[in-house]
């Protein structure tokens, strides 16, 4: 369905070379990506998706499947600052986001940022951090700052969390808190690779390591523009009332206990947009919304103990399906 564009909103509209811009600027990435990276197209776009939508990812499969590669491969693509963090069960909250430190020749302490004040920040295996850790990433990804012993800290822009996890059954983890979870924009799963790719895999990285071999394809000034950018795509009431719709139907599944919250609206929102941009339109429309709500929805719905038989995937499949475009 064609939704008019009812624009009410002061926002300058997108120009045609700023949508050929962002195209431009995503292809580059992606292509970038897929040097060092075997994974599928859809993969890689709904990662750019996230950093066009300031958004977070999350990246979650089994072992040995390219996680930490695609991450890595997307921040070496970047032209920006890259931490990376390995999670392990003695990291503490002070060594993600710094601590105050006393100098004994000024006799004042002062504040020792901490990786997470990086644009990229790679987290590596999150589960196996402790929740008290976990917890410490929950500010830094919502509000982009930084509290310690009362005093706030900004964070540079743009900021980026890629976090890879395995899967929860595996010893020496510990499931993601559903708040830490929604911090999320974004859940990616790979798989593995076909066989032809595979095979290709194993020659190239014979070669040495592909992704240190990437040069960076974009800096801070294309992304925060493509970033500016993707704000500037038109949503009509009418889309807004499509999400509201798609929300409700998750929450009233027989089989969900906790369904799709509101901030899972916002980011699908903005998901939304940016996939637009990717697509050379200045406006969102329901198949926007369709293509990404599985990577940013199915992530956050909570099933009911007894819902054996089904996966959050299966209840936001039929949440579409049930949902008419209005």
């Amino acid at each position: 369905m064609v939704h008019k564009m009812d624009r009410t909103d002061s926002a300058r509209r997108l120009t045609d070379a700023e949508l050929e811009s962002a195209g431009v600027l995503a292809r580059r990435v992606a292509a970038n990506v897929a040097q060092a990276a075997e994974v599928r197209a859809d993969v890689i776009a709904h990662l750019i998706v996230a950093v066009l939508a300031e958004g977070h990812a999350l990246i979650e499969d089994l072992p040995g499947v390219g996680k930490t590669t695609l991450a890595r491969a997307l921040a070496r693509s970047l032209d920006l600052e890259v931490a990376r963090i390995q999670c392990t069960s003695d990291l503490l909250p002070a060594d993600v986001v710094g601590t105050n430190v006393f100098n004994q020749r000024e006799s004042r302490f002062e504040f020792r940022p901490g990786p997470i004040f990086a644009n990229v920040v790679l987290v590596d295996e999150i589960n196996r951090a402790s929740p008290k850790t976990q917890s410490g990433l929950l500010e830094c990804m919502q509000e982009r700052r930084v509290t310690v012993d009362v005093h706030t800290h900004e964070l540079a822009r743009p900021f980026l969390v890629l976090a890879t996890q395995n899967p929860i059954e595996y010893e020496g983890t510990y499931p993601l808190p559903e708040a830490q979870v929604d911090r999320f924009m974004v859940r990616l799963s790979l798989g593995y690779p076909d066989p032809a790719g595979e095979a290709g895999m194993l020659a190239a990285h014979e070669a040495g390591d592909r992704v240190a071999r990437l040069e960076p394809v974009a800096d801070a000034a294309d992304v925060l523009t493509a970033q500016d950018a993707t704000t500037r795509v038109h949503a009509s009431e009418p889309l807004r009332r499509y999400i509201v719709s798609l929300l409700g139907h998750t929450r009233a599944d027989p089989r969900v206990e906790l369904g799709a919250s509101p901030r899972a609206g916002l980011l699908l929102l903005r998901a939304a947009k940016a996939h637009a941009l990717l697509a050379g339109r200045d406006h969102a429309i329901p198949d926007d919304v369709q293509q990404m709500s599985q990577s940013v929805l199915a992530h956050r719905i909570v099933l009911a103990p007894d819902a054996y038989e089904t996966s959050g995937e299966q209840v936001v499949a039929d949440a579409v399906a049930a949902t008419p475009a209005l």
